[in-house]
């Protein structure tokens, strides 16, 4: 990411997806810069099937990068030396959050004898009206 410019300096980023000039969407494992037609059903990223059992080809881009994309999604692997403004230099909590009790345990480090009910709160919202909290909601468990 050094070659963005200074402020990305140090940024590891992750490619997850993009398209190119004229609109076709990267697919993931098909290793080449042109555009295959792939036969695509049901489950295949780049397609959503109208009937039950459908199968079509279609073009779709190799996940290679190089000058015929015109947008290509990132997300931050690793944050650099500087902040950028609006994207790394705000904390935003996850606003949701595991509703298993197991996967609960597992996201704060808890004992069986620990009352999971206690740390669902840890991402309860007040639902506020005229400026004074009406009342609260947490996910079921």
């Amino acid at each position: 990411a050094d070659t963005l410019g200074d402020e990305w300096k140090g940024y590891v980023f992750r490619i997850t997806g993009g398209n190119d000039k004229q609109g076709f969407s990267m697919k993931q494992g098909v290793l080449t810069v042109r555009r295959p037609k792939l036969l695509l059903s049901k489950g295949h990223t780049c397609y959503r099937p109208r009937r039950t059992g459908e199968r079509k080809r279609k073009s779709v881009r190799g996940c290679i990068v190089d000058a015929n994309m015109s947008v290509i999604s990132v997300a931050i692997v690793k944050k650099g030396e500087a902040e950028i403004a609006g994207l790394t230099d705000v904390n935003r909590p996850k606003r949701l959050g595991p509703k298993r009790v197991s996967h609960i345990r597992a996201l704060f480090n808890l004992d069986k004898k620990d009352d999971v009910r206690k740390y669902v709160n840890a991402y309860r919202r007040n639902i506020e009206k005229d400026g004074k909290v009406v009342r609260s909601k947490a996910p079921k468990i």
